[in-house]
């Protein structure tokens, strides 16, 4: 762990002197105390089993954990259920049909809507239905790219409820990025809405699902739910309403007990070569660790509690604690269609005051984002009933800890800062509300029934006070099965460094304290991470490179006070662009938006002579980070061509190519 950005983070966490109890009333009604850690180390298949009975399972399962082909792991191997029984039906049976699931908040102030369990159990078997008439039977895939409202969660359980895995994709994606990942996974229908409110305007989606159609052929139906009311293209032969079909249908819809290892949905995340990997979650498993780490962490207490997640379903978060974690324990939660500053600012928490919410789990980005605000728009709603505070998605800085705790928390609330991952399906390392003394910035240690360490270059566990690679060394029930469709990139990617040992690794680097708690230091390799989000530089490179005057470009991600790390690009125009003309850095930008999504927008654009390259050709992008977060560039001796670092640094510090 050379890296000078490392060592930085490394120096200021051994200043953080600062403990937050757990209040004594949530310690002692706790739903996991500390036992629960001795408890899963005595026998840990024995805890896991455990936890899977918390699960209504149509057949029991005869093996707890098959390790018979690592690193190919089972997990309930003979067992059968059904997710979306899980999450639904099971509590109404059980007399609870009444209970709001969600409640519902679009954008625009006047939509909202409370659906119950037993209203949400109608709708996903109607929905259910519907897709079988269209032809979608289990094993077949279905893309959703949705924006945040109930239907989008009532597409993923009906395709859970007929066995019909799912891809999410995010709807601020382009038709590019939603046609690759049609493509990878074959899914045959696709269903979508007219379009969503973002920022108090509608954002249309369909057309990006039409031309996505024309770069694919294999899309058989596009299920179409109307939110905004804006006009759309229509393809008869392909193009069905939702209201059309699914509100027409029955509401008698039978699960069927799906095989535990039956594939429940592909996921895909920027990889390291530009191409995304479909990561492959399946059923007994991943509902088993969901549903326990939701119970756990969150210390959920399902009768009383009002929980709320601001992630988008189109990434891991949503799918674990909005749809399958929370809705398999019974909660009412809010889900909520837009931007947390429109119509005005303090709309998160007008929310929170409304609904009474009880749980909150958000992003380091957003929270940051309102440390720039101050205190005096929080401070205007009534918060007092928060008792749990979550943060997911990247390290949180311990200035933005110890704020949300203050102004958000009202200095009453623990926060359990969660590591984990898409490929890890659930949280891994976390402090436990009624057990663990938070400490501001670390995520503490790895919870009952996860085995977590941070390891040098040969797999030996560091020292108390020492960095290296964060790697989890005993397989557990949600970690993904595979790479979809590519089995070797699955075990190149994260078991290959530490092949000999069987040790998950999957690219963090991270620090144990004095103490032995765990501090993440994020990516040791060239995925960067913008509001939370994975992105791959070499993905944004192809973007750049797809542009006509553009010959080169290489990619960093930059520390950034807002989003944690920004996408800055250096790019080589082709001669015959010239200087490429004065709109050129906007042009590029935007076209980086178009190719992949405005989350991958470019924060800075920089033209450049030359890019730093060793000998062999490979560029060095640690150089380029050094200029980009405006440090003395490291050793440049490796490097062809020594002198190209100091064209570049001259033109950063004149500002050429800043935006």
């Amino acid at each position: 762990m050379t890296d000078s950005s490392s060592s930085e983070t490394l120096a200021n966490l051994s200043t953080e002197e600062r403990r937050f109890e757990p209040p004594a009333d949530l310690a002692a009604e706790a739903n996991v105390t500390a036992d629960a850690y001795d408890d899963a180390a005595k026998d840990r298949l024995a805890f896991w089993a455990e936890q899977a009975d918390r699960l209504s399972w149509t057949q029991k399962w005869d093996t707890v954990l098959d390790d018979s082909n690592p690193p190919f792991f089972k997990w309930f191997t003979g067992g059968r259920l059904n997710a979306s029984y899980n999450c639904v039906d099971r509590h109404v049976e059980a007399g609870r049909g009444d209970k709001v699931a969600f409640h519902w908040v679009g954008e625009p102030v006047e939509d909202k809507r409370d659906i119950t369990y037993a209203e949400l159990k109608d709708e996903v078997c109607r929905a259910a239905n519907a897709l079988t008439d269209l032809g979608v039977q289990a094993g077949d895939r279905v893309a959703i790219y949705m924006p945040m409202i109930p239907e989008a969660i009532v597409a993923m359980l009906a395709c859970a409820r007929i066995g019909a895995p799912h891809t999410v994709v995010f709807g601020g994606f382009s038709a590019d990025a939603l046609a690759s990942r049609i493509d990878d996974c074959q899914a045959k229908v696709v269903i979508t809405s007219d379009g969503g409110y973002r920022r108090g305007a509608p954002s249309a989606l369909k057309p990006a699902v039409d031309e996505a159609r024309t770069k694919t052929d294999l899309v058989e139906k596009v299920l179409v739910v109307r939110r905004t009311g804006q006009d759309v293209e229509w393809d008869d032969d392909t193009d069905v309403w939702w209201h059309d079909v699914v509100d027409t249908a029955s509401t008698e819809h039978t699960p069927e007990g799906f095989d535990a290892e039956h594939p429940l949905y592909v996921m895909y995340t920027s990889g390291s070569t530009g191409k995304p990997k479909g990561i492959l979650h399946t059923t007994g498993g991943y509902l088993t660790g969901a549903s326990y780490t939701h119970h756990a962490v969150f210390d959920l207490k399902p009768e009383t509690d009002v929980y709320w997640c601001t992630a988008d379903i189109g990434w891991v978060t949503g799918h674990s604690y909005i749809v399958y974690g929370p809705l398999a324990n019974g909660v009412t939660q809010v889900l909520y269609e837009g931007t947390p500053d429109s119509p005005e600012r303090g709309r998160w928490w007008q929310i929170i005051e409304q609904y009474g919410v009880t749980i909150f789990y958000t992003a380091p980005t957003a929270i940051r984002s309102f440390m720039k605000q101050g205190s005096e728009v929080p401070d205007r709603s009534d918060m007092s009933s928060l008792r749990i505070l979550g943060s997911v998605g990247e390290p949180i800085n311990p200035e933005a800890y110890v704020w949300y705790r203050h102004v958000i928390g009202g200095d009453r609330t623990p926060v359990v800062d969660t590591w984990w991952q898409t490929e890890t399906g659930a949280i891994m390392i976390s402090p436990l509300p009624g057990v663990t003394a938070g400490k501001p910035g670390s995520a503490m240690k790895a919870i009952p029934g996860i085995d977590a360490d941070v390891v040098d270059d040969k797999g030996a566990s560091v020292p108390n006070g020492s960095g290296g690679y964060l790697v989890v060394t005993s397989p557990w029930p949600s970690m993904l099965r595979t790479l979809w469709g590519d089995d070797d990139r699955y075990v190149d990617t994260y078991w290959k460094m530490f092949k000999d040992l069987g040790y998950y690794f999957a690219g963090d680097g991270a620090k144990k304290d004095a103490d032995g708690d765990i501090w993440v230091l994020g990516r040791v390799d060239d995925v960067m991470n913008v509001s939370g989000h994975r992105l791959s530089t070499t993905e944004i490179e192809s973007a750049l490179v797809s542009h006509p005057k553009v010959a080169e470009a290489a990619v960093v991600g930059a520390k950034d006070e807002d989003t944690g790390q920004a996408v800055c690009a250096f790019v080589i125009l082709r001669e015959e662009a010239g200087d490429g003309g004065e709109d050129i850095v906007q042009e590029l930008r935007q076209h980086v938006r178009k190719e992949i999504g405005p989350i991958a927008t470019p924060r800075q654009v920089m033209i450049v002579p030359e890019l730093p390259k060793t000998r062999s050709g490979k560029i060095m992008r640690r150089l380029l980070r050094d200029v980009a977060e405006h440090r003395e560039v490291g050793d440049v001796t490796t490097l062809a061509d020594g002198s190209v670092m100091d064209l570049i640094s001259k033109g950063m510090s004149s500002g050429k190519g800043d935006d």
